[in-house]
C-alpha cells in the first residue's frame, strides 16, 4: 500500500529521519510511537504527501486512496452537520448528478441507433453499476450511523457547526473521513477530542475496517485494543516489530540489556584498542600492528544505545490536611445554560478517602458539577462542602490559564511562598524543566509542557480534595504514569475527570456516569463500569435473537419442501468450506510455527556473532520475517474466513 524507501529528513543541521524503510500492507494496524519530537506526525505528514523526505521517497500506488486526520485542521463552520458531512460522499453525489443528467437526455433524445446514443446508454449503465458497489443507495444511512457512534444527537444533525465547540467540530471532520472509506487512515491522535463510548466505536470500527490504519495516539488502552504491529522512532532510525504496545515495550526492554552488553562490550574493546596504539605509536617495532589497529577502529560500526532519560516528574503531592468524613454532599442540583439543561435534579455524596470518576459523553455535564463544587458557577439546589475541605482543582483548560508574558520560572515564582521560593528551580527540574528552559516564555510552551508546568502550580499548596478535569491531555505516556503513581500515593480525596481507561484503571473505585441530565453510580473501577454497559447494550440484542429464534420455531412447523431441499443443498456446501478452511488455517499454523522456531534460532544467533557463518544470514533473516508476516497475514484472512462460515452453520 505504502512503500517508505531509505527517507532521510534533515531541518538545519538536525537530522530526524536516517534512510528509515518499511512498508505498510494492506491490513495493518501499525502503532507510531515514540518520545515527543522524535517525528512522529511528520512521518504521517510525509505518508499523506504534504511533505517531502530530504532523501529516499514515499510511494504507493495511483489508485490508493489516503484518510489523513492531522491534530489541528482549520475547520468550515458555514452548513450544518449533516450537509458539511455529507461532503464526504463529493463523488458519489457527482456521480448522481451525473447519472440525473444522462437520464434527462436518454430520454429528450431520439437517434435511438447512433453510437452518440448507445454510448450514453453504455455510461449511464457503469455510473449505475459504480455507483451501487459504492453504495449509492445508503450512504444517508451510513453518516447517521456514524455521527451516532461519534457521539452527536438526532437533534443536532440540523445544527450549524458554528454552534459546536472545537472538540465536537473535529469530530465532524473525523466522521468525514471515516466515511470516504480511504484504504489507509493516517490518524494523528484521533482520541483527543473524543469520550469514553466514542473511543469504543472507534475501536470496534477500525478493528474492523477493510483498510490499513497508521496511527499515534498516548492512549495506550486505544493503542493496544488496535494495533498488531508498532513502529518506534528513535535516534533518527525505526524499530518495527509485528506486536501490540504493551508488547512491544516488553521487547524493547529485554533488546535494551542486549544492546548495552554489546556496547559495553565494544566500548571495552575500542578502550583496550586505543590503549595499545597510544602505547606503541612510537616504536617502530609496532607500527603495523598500531595502524592496523587504527584502521581498524576507522573501519569499527560503533554502537549506539539510546540514552535513558532519568530525568522524572516527581510528583509528591503533599500530606492532605484533616477533612470531615463527608467532603462533598449536592441535593437537586440543576443547572441551565439559557434553555438548554445539562443538569436535573443531581444527588451527589463525596466521603473522605474515596477515589472517583466522572464519565460520560462530552457535553453531559461532567465540566460542568466540576465546576460547581468549585463554586465557580451559578445552579439550582443545595451544594455543600465538608468540615476543613480544601480543594485543589486542575481544569481542563487550566494550561491556557497561565500568563504567556511570563516565563516558567517566574510563573512559579509568583506564587511559591516560605521555603519553596528556595527551591523552585529543584521542583522544576523534577518537572523536566531544567537550565535555560526554566527562562522560557510561556508563550512558546507545548501544551505538554503547559500542562506539567499547570501541575507544579497545583502541588504548592497541601490540599485534601484534588479534582483533575482531564490532567492527561498532552501528557506523553510515561508522564501519564508517574502521574497515576503519584495520585495512587496521595492520601486524600480524589475525583478525576478523565476519558483515559488505562489511566483510571486501579485509580478509582466508583465511578459516575452522566447521562440524560442524570447521574447514575457504579461501584467498581473503570473496566468494570465499561463490562456492565457492554452487557446492557447487548440486552436488545438478545431480545431481537430470542425473536428470530421464535421466528424459526414457526418456520419449523410449517416447513416449505422447496426450502428444505435448497436449506440441505446449503448446509452441504456451508461444510464442505469449513472442512476446507480448517485444513489451510491448520497448515497456516503450523507454518507459522516453523517460522517463529526458525527466527528465534536466528535471534540466538544475532546474540552471538561469532557463531554467524555466511555473509548473506541478515539477508536470509529478513526474509524469514518477511514469510513470517506474510504467512500470519494470511492465517489471519483464513480465520476471519472460517469464522464467518462457521457462524452461517449456527444459522
Amino acid at each position: 500500500m505504502i512503500s517508505v524507501d531509505k527517507v532521510s529528513l534533515n531541518f538545519g543541521g538536525f537530522e530526524l529521519f536516517r534512510e528509515i524503510s518499511f512498508l505498510v500492507g494492506a491490513r495493518d494496524r501499525i502503532g507510531l510511537t515514540g518520545k515527543n519530537g522524535a517525528g512522529k506526525t511528520t512521518l504521517l505528514k510525509m505518508m499523506s504527501g504534504q511533505l517531502s523526505p530530504s532523501a529516499g521517497r514515499v510511494s504507493m500506488p495511483k489508485d490508493v486512496t489516503i484518510g489523513y486526520l492531522p491534530q489541528q485542521m482549520i475547520l468550515s463552520d458555514s452548513r450544518n452537520v449533516i450537509e458539511e458531512t455529507r461532503l464526504a460522499f463529493k463523488p458519489l453525489l457527482d456521480m448522481q448528478e451525473r447519472i440525473a443528467e444522462l437520464s434527462h437526455l436518454l430520454a429528450v433524445r431520439e437517434d435511438y441507433h447512433s453510437d452518440e446514443y448507445l454510448k450514453l446508454i453504455e455510461e449511464h449503465h457503469e455510473l449505475g453499476e459504480r455507483l451501487r458497489l459504492l453504495g449509492g443507495d445508503n450512504y444517508e444511512a451510513a453518516m447517521e450511523q456514524t455521527l451516532a457512534g461519534l457521539g452527536f444527537e438526532r437533534s443536532d444533525f440540523q445544527r450549524m457547526t458554528s454552534e459546536f465547540s472545537g472538540g465536537w467540530r473535529m469530530r465532524i471532520e473525523l466522521a468525514k473521513l471515516l466515511l470516504k472509506n480511504p484504504d489507509v487512515f493516517l490518524l494523528d491522535e484521533p482520541t483527543n477530542h473524543l469520550d469514553i463510548e466514542s473511543i469504543q466505536w472507534l475501536e470496534d470500527f477500525l478493528k474492523n475496517y477493510r483498510g490499513a490504519v497508521v496511527l499515534v495516539s498516548h492512549d495506550k488502552a486505544f493503542l493496544d485494543n488496535i494495533t498488531n504491529r508498532t513502529i518506534e522512532i528513535s535516534l533518527a532510525k525505526i524499530s518495527d516489530q509485528r506486536m501490540n504496545y504493551t508488547a512491544f515495550q516488553v521487547w524493547k526492554q529485554e533488546q535494551r540489556e542486549q544492546q548495552l552488553a554489546a556496547f559495553r562490550n565494544q566500548q571495552k574493546l575500542i578502550d583496550d584498542t586505543e590503549k595499545f596504539i597510544e602505547r606503541f605509536r612510537y616504536k617502530a617495532s609496532k607500527a603495523v600492528q598500531v595502524q592496523s589497529r587504527v584502521k581498524a577502529l576507522d573501519r569499527l560500526d560503533r554502537l549506539e544505545v539510546e540514552e535513558e532519560d532519568n530525568s522524572a516528574v516527581r510528583l509528591r503531592f503533599p500530606p492532605s490536611p484533616r477533612s470531615g468524613n463527608v467532603v462533598v454532599e449536592a441535593r437537586g442540583v440543576t443547572k441551565d445554560y439559557g434553555s438548554l439543561r445539562v443538569l436535573d435534579d443531581i444527588d451527589l455524596t463525596v466521603m473522605k478517602g474515596e477515589r472517583i470518576a466522572f464519565v460520560g459523553r462530552n457535553g453531559e455535564g461532567k465540566t460542568t458539577l466540576a465546576r460547581i463544587i468549585m463554586n465557580e458557577i451559578t445552579y439550582d439546589g443545595e451544594m455543600k462542602l465538608g468540615h476543613n475541605v480544601k480543594i485543589g482543582y486542575f481544569a481542563q483548560n487550566q494550561e491556557q490559564l497561565l500568563d504567556n508574558n511570563l516565563t516558567v520560572l517566574e510563573t512559579i515564582d509568583q506564587i511559591a511562598v516560605g521555603d519553596v521560593r528556595t527551591r523552585i528551580r529543584d521542583i522544576l527540574g523534577a518537572f523536566l524543566f531544567s537550565g535555560e528552559e526554566v527562562d522560557k516564555k510561556v508563550s512558546v510552551l507545548s501544551g505538554g509542557e503547559r500542562t506539567r508546568l499547570a501541575m507544579i502550580r497545583l502541588l504548592l499548596e497541601p490540599v485534601n480534595f484534588l479534582v483533575l478535569d482531564e490532567p492527561t491531555n498532552h501528557l506523553d505516556m510515561r508522564t501519564k504514569d508517574i502521574l497515576k503513581q503519584a495520585l495512587a500515593d496521595y492520601d486524600g480525596t480524589v475525583l478525576l475527570v478523565s476519558h483515559d481507561r488505562e489511566f483510571l484503571d486501579g485509580l478509582v473505585t466508583c465511578v459516575y456516569e452522566f447521562r440524560n441530565k442524570k447521574l447514575r453510580q457504579h461501584l467498581g473501577g473503570i473496566y468494570d463500569f465499561l463490562q456492565d454497559k457492554k452487557m446492557e447494550s447487548l440486552k436488545e440484542l438478545e431480545a431481537r435473537q430470542t425473536t428470530r429464534t421464535a421466528d424459526r420455531e414457526m418456520m419449523k412447523a410449517a416447513p416449505d419442501p422447496v426450502q428444505e431441499e435448497l436449506s440441505f443443498e446449503e448446509r452441504k456446501n456451508i461444510n464442505k468450506n469449513i472442512t476446507r478452511l480448517e485444513k489451510s488455517v491448520a497448515a497456516a499454523e503450523e507454518d507459522i510455527t516453523r517460522l517463529e522456531k526458525k527466527i528465534s534460532e536466528m535471534d540466538a544467533l544475532l546474540a552471538n556473532p561469532d557463531k554467524i557463518n555466511h555473509d548473506d544470514f541478515f539477508g536470509d533473516y529478513e526474509n524469514v520475517k518477511k514469510e513470517l508476516a506474510d504467512t500470519m497475514e494470511s492465517w489471519e484472512r483464513l480465520h476471519n474466513e472460517l469464522e464467518e462460515w462457521n457462524t452461517k452453520k449456527s444459522w
